[in-house]
């Protein structure tokens, strides 16, 4: 006898899954400008490439032996390929209880991170419920409460160190759901339609007797330009998911892994005639750092992350003839370029990033030091400066480093690791030393300006003395930097340091010593 009988009953299953929390609440999804789950999925991953597990997984009724009814359980999981690599990916199914976690079934949420741990593939979760959710709810079939645990945050924690983990915030985001965000190396929120936060707004209002709408208490303005909580902002939900393709495209699929090259398309010995002037002669006029990123390495090869969240440090994946790097600049338009407390953070995290999958490292400095004053003092930014400082030091990838204008204090310090070899190349534009000359003088010299008949005179003078020997040829003369170079050399030699460094990276596949810090 034919096994047909079966085969069909589970076909017919599997398209009442489908059917997700049905026809209303997939039309309230839509009218919210929402995509469903599924629908998200099918956008994401290349066409027909998704492989589902667990579609008949969901809480059935039966009528004697017969389903009368069923309700899928609220994830969606499988595999698939992005740009013809292989990826895990699942989704919250937000028209079945919201996608709340306690309404799930079994551990699919799980069940996916142990795929992309046991086969060494990215994974992408697609983010649309919560935590407890409706645990209040739930505690009324249960008839008890629990202990709070985590089930499988070891697994999340450990993935981190060992695939690419993406995250997209696709709506109202809370408590675990909020966590399994916040626990990625990329996580992006579509903006005006996602929030992130804790607690929502009905326990927030409980607790703190604040009475906020979900944008103001955990829109993208607040996430990705404020709080660091996620890296990018989206401006719908294709964009999204355009930003996670680009993402995953520099990232190897694991730590085993080298990182992906592409066929260079760019001419590597590219010299750009605007780089010469592109740094002004006046130090107190600022420019244009992505510019000079857009310029050096290959054309439209720039992808940026975190952009709005310390804003004075820039970025960036890229590719040099093909290669993919981590990119990082001081921009001068925001606060000088100064380190502060969130540029530190986002440092860490960048330079974790960069170091668990390989990425050789290009450094484009122009750091005047940490930032200083009263606000920045009761930021800690020492505190989150030096432990920047300290991923900087514990970086093993590949590392040059181009100093482009101001290196100074402690925080310039941090320009390299400087104990080694500390591969670096200066512009004509170069400036450093302990403090700025400007405000050094004012220290060294306050008692000589507070006497002076003419401070100002005195000041202008000590000026002209010191600008005749802060010139970076001086600091050559004494070997104190190893060589100063033409801008528009920029690029052929970071393409010949690319090759070297993509030498050294499949000798240093495999976990770090340490773990990333999300």
């Amino acid at each position: 006898m034919s096994w047909q009988p079966e085969l069909d009953e589970i076909r017919r299953r599997v398209a009442l899954s489908k059917q997700m929390g049905g026809a209303d609440n997939i039309k309230r999804q839509h009218e919210g400008g929402k995509l469903t789950v599924r629908e998200r999925i099918d956008k994401l991953l290349d066409p027909g490439s998704f492989h589902e597990y667990g579609a008949l997984a969901g809480s059935p009724k039966y009528e004697g032996d017969t389903l009368a009814e069923f309700r899928p359980a609220n994830f969606v999981g499988g595999t698939g390929r992005i740009n013809g690599r292989r990826v895990v990916v699942g989704g919250d199914d937000f028209t079945v209880r919201g996608g709340a976690a306690d309404a799930s079934i079994g551990n699919k949420q799980g069940y996916a991170e142990l795929i992309a741990h046991e086969l060494r593939m990215p994974i992408v979760r697609l983010v649309d419920g919560t935590g407890g959710g409706g645990s209040v709810r739930t505690f009324e079939t249960m008839k008890r409460t629990y202990v709070p645990a985590v089930a499988g945050f070891n697994i999340l924690m450990q993935l981190l160190s060992e695939v690419p983990v993406v995250a997209g915030c696709m709506g109202s985001v809370a408590g675990l759901g909020a966590a399994r965000v916040a626990a990625s190396h990329f996580a992006v929120m579509v903006k005006g339609s996602s929030q992130l936060f804790v607690a929502g707004p009905p326990v927030v209002k409980w607790g703190t007797a604040e009475n906020l709408d979900k944008e103001q208490l955990g829109g993208s303005d607040i996430h990705a330009h404020e709080s660091g909580a996620v890296d990018n902002e989206a401006e719908s939900e294709e964009d999204a998911f355009a930003q996670i393709r680009s993402f995953l495209s520099y990232l190897p699929q694991s730590v085993w892994q080298v990182p992906p090259r592409t066929a260079p398309l760019d001419d590597p010995h590219r010299r750009e005639e605007e780089l010469i002037d592109i740094v002004p002669r006046n130090r107190r006029q600022g420019y244009d750092a992505r510019r000079i990123l857009e310029l050096v390495m290959d054309r439209d090869s720039v992808f940026e992350m975190t952009p709005y969240f310390g804003p004075s440090l820039v970025t960036v994946f890229a590719r040099l003839d093909g290669f993919p790097v981590g990119v990082m600049a001081g921009d001068p338009y925001s606060i000088g370029g100064s380190l502060d407390s969130a540029a530190s953070d986002k440092m860490v995290k960048f330079l974790d990033l960069c170091d668990t999958f390989h990425l050789p490292i290009v450094n484009f400095v122009d750091q005047p030091g940490f930032m200083i004053g009263r606000e920045a003092e009761r930021q800690g930014t020492i505190r989150h400066g030096v432990r920047a400082m300290c991923a900087v030091y514990q970086t093993i990838t590949p590392w040059v480093t181009i100093i482009v204008r101001k290196c100074f204090g402690v925080a310039g310090g941090a320009h390299g690791i400087t104990s080694g070899l500390n591969l670096r190349y200066a512009w004509p534009s170069a400036d450093w030393g302990s403090l700025p000359i400007e405000g050094g003088i004012e220290a060294a010299y306050k008692r000589d300006l507070a006497a002076a008949k003419d401070p100002e005179k005195l000041r202008r003078e000590l000026e002209e003395k010191f600008n005749a020997v802060r010139s970076p040829i001086r600091t050559a003369e004494a070997f104190g930097i190893e060589e100063i170079i033409d801008p528009r050399d920029t690029r052929p030699l970071l393409i010949e340091w690319v090759h070297q460094a993509y030498e050294i990276v499949p000798t240093q596949l495999g976990i770090r010593s340490r773990t990333m810090r999300p």
